[in-house]
């Protein structure tokens, strides 16, 4: 498993390099001080397991996450206390304090080898999503539709559609072509998550999607969404 350090600190890199060494299967494949140090060389290397630091000199940890081509496995690293990283403890695997406790580190390498079986590169199976001081890490089956808007993408799950820094474009190139399908121009669909197809007023299909919203199908896509969903 490729693991990538991240912090401004030279001596804290040192040390979680230092415990790393206890985990044979653990390859620390680089280092970065600062945000566009990490993003060039998260974008440029295969990262298994991104060990990340929220606060650098010249930004956080989330805008590392929001310029990545490929999200994988975070774990947060941090000097704050519980309370300042609680709000995103949902959206990475998992947060350690400094100083890390190597018991502490082999539970999060351990959910980190769990997700990293699962992985099917090079499709993505996580998307990080900001929006204001929201974040959230989105594992790609819990996405229900995917609709452009402008130059990026605006994500539905759950209860929440924030915008993501993508094209629709660049989103379908990786996403696994067995479950997306590509309803429109505007809009990509989870085949997993639509409920029924209905005919609108013009003859046209309309996918109903499980907790919402409904989606018109062009006339292109229709028949191969027909197909897709054997109906």
């Amino acid at each position: 498993m490729n693991a990538m350090l991240v912090d401004d600190e030279r001596l804290a890199r040192a040390e979680l390099r230092r415990l790393l060494r206890a985990h044979a299967d653990v390859a620390v494949i680089g280092e970065a001080c600062n945000v566009d140090e990490a993003i060039a060389l998260a974008n440029r290397e295969l990262v298994d397991l991104l060990f990340l630091d929220i606060h650098m000199p010249d930004g956080s940890g989330f805008d590392v996450l929001a310029r990545l081509d490929r999200v994988p496995a975070v774990v947060f690293t941090t000097a704050y206390d519980q309370h300042a990283v609680r709000a995103f403890e949902v959206n990475a695997l998992d947060y350690l304090m400094k100083p890390i406790a190597p018991e502490r580190l082999a539970e999060a390498i351990a959910r980190a080898k769990a997700i990293v079986a699962r992985s099917a590169q090079p499709r993505i199976d996580r998307v990080f999503v900001r929006d204001g001081e929201r974040c959230w890490l989105v594992a790609v089956d819990e996405i229900r539709l995917l609709e452009a808007d402008g130059n990026y993408a605006r994500v539905y799950f759950g209860g929440n559609r924030p915008l993501i820094l993508r094209s629709l474009q660049a989103l379908e190139a990786r996403l696994d072509p067995a479950r997306f399908f590509r309803v429109s121009r505007s809009h990509i669909v989870n085949l997993h998550a639509v409920d029924r197809l209905e005919t609108d007023v013009d003859g046209g299909l309309v996918a109903v999607l499980r907790g919402g919203p409904s989606v018109k199908v062009s006339r292109r896509q229709s028949r191969r969404l027909r197909d897709e969903l054997s109906l």
